[in-house]
């Protein structure tokens, strides 16, 4: 027997301990060549008397899975040819009759998981008869496969179910939860948690006490924990969950869907009819064009991008090892804290004492959630903030190797602390401004080296954002940008590279967004059904939601800029007129202020649409078709990044669909705006833009690339590829 991926020890007492050692990997993952191993060793197992049990374990640390290869899936993912749908049918028929035969071999199998088991590695364990965890709070155990479209298709779906019940399962698979070792063992999927030192030990233990062990729903007396789905209680959790489904997803991600059929159905059947269902489900969503797009932009092109795709290859590698944040305020505190978490020691200046102060406090009081909720502890909360430097003194930045300003969106304010910093940094430092819509090459004109000026645009709260957009200035050198890139890979954010514009990318596309769902209200369309449409077309909020939570009066400055700097117009618009009326007539800024186009309560959650709003108009429309509101506000964005391909903003389909979905929240099910447009068919775009300019004004109005695209039935990713910033 010739193993590719595991170690095989057969001990003394018969058992024999199978560890996971993928090579050339950080962590293993369940491949087709894993699955053909464990096929092997099922064998084997089954076969060779002098085997008394199974332990599987890993090599790495922390990990025993990771779950699928999904570059492997992504061969056949959007490819709905009878071939494809055949080939992959067999190949995850292949997985389940492979973990059937080690849960039928008659010898006990256990899985003693040194870490994190997701997806397809939970999945394994779960063909096991016995789980034992390690004591480690950087385990996770969980199902991640609904946010790439996919559903757990090695046996999840029924024997979740089949060990906690319904209940229990759905929301645990259906919003792709990640758990610690500790609450797996309350639901019941993990049996018992142990310290490292007593992991394989345990497990040994367990299998020469239990010779003949097998899984509960190979008894003929086995019963559904809470009962099958014509119970009593199973009809309550299938009608709720639909009706709850359907509350949180407006039916816009059909693996969730899957899944929820997956265990309806399996659960009226036996464990391998069960199986068959799953496996067909998880075909039918492998060639579903959302399934697609998403594993493309959210696993394919993240890890590409965490990776350093977009940096250039001709640079050496620059280690940022200290900092300097220009600002104290929630930006530039937030930035400290996520850098200073990854060991860079931060200098974080403001204009008195006690701004600074209140920046590291920021960060102590980040901290302190982290440790009320278990995942950091007193120790390492004193270590982080050892990385922290609070001052006044521009000196201290003498010796930095990356300078980030973020102090207020104005130029003036900008140019000020560019130049201070300027003084007294070094000739290698690299200077970063957080702007979210300043041109950088104006910015770098403040500066004695544009050459080492960049963009790095951090988003809002920087502790949970994962994006981070960098720009390019005129003059930006690639040791800049490699600088920039290195740094935020060192801090676990995604990288997007754009070239440099009013707004950017992000910023230019999102506001799209905002400014549709004004033009909509002030056609006299009922507020409500405008921000249940932008709901409803999987964006995180309605856009005037939005708009309180950025600011409205933030909103109202960028607004009056543009108009009056690049459309050279001195007339507000309808748009620009609600806002002002809110901001200045009814002083209601948004949410900073508890009070915008919606009422807050004491936690800033959005309570109600303020009623006086409502109340101004009193023929608003309600007939409005909700289809076609949810297609104007994903199409305006859509077009608005096309516009950017064309302007050369933005040159690689990567960045544009990670950056939409991470960075403004673009709805997650599309994988991206071009992936939407791509999706859809230039030509079918160019049409549907077409009829919208028409109805609803030039704004809609396709540009040139598209067109020409739709003429030589071309896409985004096939014209511009995959490309390096080298």
């Amino acid at each position: 027997m010739k193993l590719e991926n595991f170690q095989w020890d057969h001990d003394a007492d018969g058992i024999v301990t199978l560890t996971w050692d993928m090579k050339g990997r950080p962590v293993n993952l369940l491949s087709m060549s894993a699955v053909a191993d464990l096929g092997q060793v099922a064998e084997t197992l089954a076969k060779d008397v002098t085997i008394k049990g199974l332990v599987i374990t890993s090599a790495k640390d922390g990990n025993f899975c990771a779950g699928a290869d999904l570059e492997e899936m992504a061969v056949y993912a959007g490819k709905p040819s009878a071939e494809s749908v055949k080939a992959a049918f067999d190949l995850m028929m292949n997985v389940h009759k492979t973990f059937r035969k080690l849960e039928t071999s008659g010898k006990p199998v256990a899985a003693a998981l040194n870490g994190t088991a997701l997806g397809g590695g939970l999945e394994t364990a779960l063909s096991c008869h016995y789980r034992v965890a390690v004591d480690d709070a950087r385990s996770q155990f969980g199902f991640p496969e609904g946010q790439v479209g996919l559903i757990p298709g090695a046996g999840g779906t029924q024997r979740v179910p089949r060990l906690i019940g319904a209940m229990g399962a759905l929301p645990f698979m259906l919003e792709s939860r990640r758990i610690g070792a500790a609450e797996a063992a309350g639901m019941g999927l993990i049996h018992k948690v142990v310290p490292q030192a007593e992991l394989i030990a345990d497990a040994k233990a367990w299998v020469k006490a239990n010779k003949s062990a097998g899984q509960p729903w190979d008894n003929r007396d086995f019963r559904i924990p809470g009962g099958g789905p014509f119970s009593t209680s199973g009809a309550q959790v299938f009608t709720v969950g639909n009706a709850m489904l359907r509350q949180k997803t407006y039916d816009n991600y059909p693996a969730q869907r899957a899944i929820m059929s997956c265990v309806y159905e399996g659960l009226l059947v036996d464990i391998d009819n069960g199986l068959k269902i799953e496996a067909r489900y998880f075909v039918k969503m492998l060639m579903n064009p959302v399934s697609r797009n998403m594993i493309r932009t959210l696993f394919l092109s993240m890890q590409e991008l965490g990776k350093g795709a977009r940096r250039p290859q001709t640079e050496a590698p620059v280690d940022v090892k200290r900092l300097g944040v220009l600002g104290a305020g929630l930006m530039g505190a937030g930035i400290a804290y996520v850098s200073a978490s990854a060991g860079i020691d931060v200098t974080l200046i403001d204009t008195t004492q006690e701004r600074a102060d209140s920046g590291k406090d920021h960060a102590a009081k980040l901290l302190d959630k982290q440790i009320a909720r278990g995942k950091a502890t007193p120790e390492e909360k004193v270590e982080i903030l050892s990385h922290i430097t609070a001052t006044t003194e521009y000196a201290a930045l003498k010796y930095v190797d990356l300078i980030l300003e973020a102090v207020f969106e104005d130029r003036d304010v900008k140019a000020g602390v560019i130049g201070k910093a300027d003084a007294v940094i070094g000739d290698r430092a690299v200077f970063g401004s957080n702007t979210s819509t300043l041109p950088i090459s104006g910015l770098a004109e403040t500066s004695t080296r544009p050459e080492s000026f960049v963009g790095i645009h951090f988003f809002s709260p920087v502790e949970r954002m994962g994006l981070v957009e960098i720009i390019l200035g005129k003059k930006t050198a690639p040791r800049a940008l490699a600088a920039a890139i290195d740094f935020t890979r060192k801090i676990k954010k995604t990288p997007i590279v754009v070239n440099d514009s009013r707004g950017f990318y992000t910023s230019r596309c999102f506001g799209t967004y905002t400014q549709e769902g004004l033009r909509m209200v002030a056609e006299g369309i009922v507020p409500p059904l405008v921000e249940n449409a932008g709901r409803m077309a999987g964006m995180p909020m309605g856009p005037l939601e939005v708009l309180d939570s950025v600011g409205v009066d933030t909103a109202l400055k960028i607004t009056r800029a543009a108009r009056k700097e690049v459309f050279k117009s001195e007339t507000p618009d309808e748009t620009e007129a609600l806002m002002a009326s809110l901001v200045e007539d009814a002083q209601r800024p948004g949410t900073k202020a508890g009070k915008g186009f919606y009422d807050y309560d004491e936690r800033g959650k959005a309570a109600r649409l303020w009623p006086e709003f409502l109340a101004r108009k009193k023929n608003w429309r309600t007939d409005a078709e909700v289809q076609e509101l949810i297609t104007r506000l994903l199409v305006i964005q859509a077009l608005e990044a096309a516009r950017c391909f064309e302007e050369g903003v933005i040159t690689d389909p990567r960045d544009a669909d990670v950056g939409a979905i991470l960075g403004w929240g673009f709805a997650p099910y599309t994988g991206g705006p071009i992936s939407y447009i791509d999706t859809m068919g230039a030509k079918a775009f160019v049409a549907l833009c077409e009829r919208l300019s028409a109805a609803y004004g030039p704004r809609f109005a396709p540009n040139a690339l598209l067109k020409d695209m739709a003429a030589n039935g071309d896409n985004f990713y096939r014209r511009f590829g995959a490309k390096s910033a080298a």
